[in-house]
């Protein structure tokens, strides 16, 4: 069989946290199972092809999810057994190839061009091989989508789900999508569809008559490329650096409509906290700071800069605290947020007359010691002892290295 020029696969696993509760419980095998932020958690955070089957998705209600299905099993999310698992999966797809790109917790590309000479050419095969190691190294099932390129194999990985393979063989990626909607297409959001529609272009086959141009002027380089991935021809490489953090924060949901400020300060002292030792765990420091509130009318948010770059819990809350008084008139609350715009590496030179506070550092760094040791809150500032108990969810982009291993959300 001829070598392929570029062979890409994407390896999706089937509703992965899901799949990870009904593998450990083998009794929930074949039921309804929903995944939630701990026991006191009500959306679906991901749920079992059998939930599916009833109508429920991620995102619904738990209630709702009952009234759907009466037998539906609520299972408390267990983050550190589900990056544990994505990390033995992922180590297992390196086996295959060096050419890796962890794309989310339960999505990797694989580059296997240059590992033809060693498994061969045949897509099917390949993709068999695949899906056989990540058995061996989790007992789940995936999708594999095995195309010329990464938008190709992305799309060929949902058309059968779960446990599907699907091979698009070279020169076939255009005609494959052909009829596909553009907006199926991993980017094209629907603000860029509604700008292709208005051009005649619904489909992927109908983007070739759209000049190339078109895009790239409303675009830019990302214009070139959503031109050339609806024909089957995305140029994007595998990437296998994670890029340096644009921002790095954290937020959690409160208790609906919430209009105690002492309640608001003591979850955004838990926000500020969590996005210092994240800062601090990956050498970084921020100068830049944003902080939201989510509530009825959207979300009300402050930017603000601290005077020096920071890693430091108490400096950030320091933001926080004028977020309230200044910001804040009182709406009920839902949900919380502290993002660091600016992250930068922490070794940037001081300035002279603005030296950081020793002390304060030689506490952090005591203080992330002894929770790194002995758990996440073992040691804290007093007022979290009133802090929200709900648990830490992993996040979608989650990666077993660099500034995205953090579960601590």
């Amino acid at each position: 069989m001829p070598r392929w020029k570029r062979m890409i696969a994407l390896v999706d696993m089937n509703a992965f946290f899901a799949a990870i509760e009904q593998h450990d419980r083998p009794e929930w095998r074949g039921r309804a199972v929903g995944v939630t932020n701990g026991l006191r958690g009500t959306c679906i955070i991901t749920c079992s092809y059998e939930a599916r089957r009833y109508g429920i998705e991620t995102g619904t209600r738990l209630p709702r999810a009952r009234q759907l299905c009466p037998h539906f099993i609520q299972a408390p999310a267990r983050p550190r057994r589900y990056a544990a698992v994505s990390t033995a999966i992922m180590t297992a797809l390196q086996s295959i190839t060096p050419d890796i790109e962890i794309f989310s917790v339960d999505e990797a590309f694989l580059d296997l061009s240059r590992c033809q000479i060693l498994h061969g050419s045949d897509g099917h095969a390949l993709g068999r091989l695949i899906k056989a190691r990540v058995f061996a190294a989790s007992g789940l099932l995936c999708s594999v989508g095995v195309a010329g390129d990464k938008t190709t194999a992305k799309w060929a990985a949902q058309q059968d789900k779960p446990d599907g393979l699907t091979v698009i063989e070279p020169g076939r990626s255009a005609a494959a999508l052909a009829d596909v909607p553009v907006t199926e297409l991993c980017g094209i959001s629907d603000g860029i569809g509604a700008f292709l529609a208005a051009r005649g272009v619904r489909v992927c086959g109908q983007m070739q008559n759209l000049p190339i141009s078109a895009l790239a002027q409303r675009f830019g380089n990302p214009g070139r490329r959503i031109w050339l991935m609806a024909q089957g021809r995305d140029p994007e490489p595998v990437q296998q650096d994670v890029d340096e953090p644009k921002t790095l924060g954290h937020g959690k949901v409160i208790p609906p409509d919430t209009r105690s400020r002492e309640v608001l300060r003591i979850f955004y002292l838990h926000m500020a906290e969590k996005v210092g030792r994240r800062l601090r765990r990956n050498e970084l420091q921020a100068q830049t700071f944003a902080i939201g509130l989510r509530t009825r009318m959207g979300w009300c948010r402050l930017q603000s800069r601290t005077r020096i770059p920071t890693d430091d819990g108490a400096r950030i809350n320091a933001l926080c605290r004028v977020f309230l008084e200044q910001c804040w008139q009182g709406e009920g609350g839902f949900q919380v947020q502290v993002n660091a715009l600016d992250p930068q590496p922490r070794d940037r030179q001081q300035d002279l007359f603005d030296a950081p506070d020793s002390a304060r550092q030689q506490l952090n760094r005591v203080m992330d010691a002894i929770n790194s040791r002995y758990g996440e809150w073992a040691v804290h500032r007093a007022p979290l002892i009133d802090r929200s108990d709900m648990p830490n969810v992993i996040a979608p982009a989650w990666k077993p290295y660099g500034h995205r291993e953090s579960i601590e959300y």
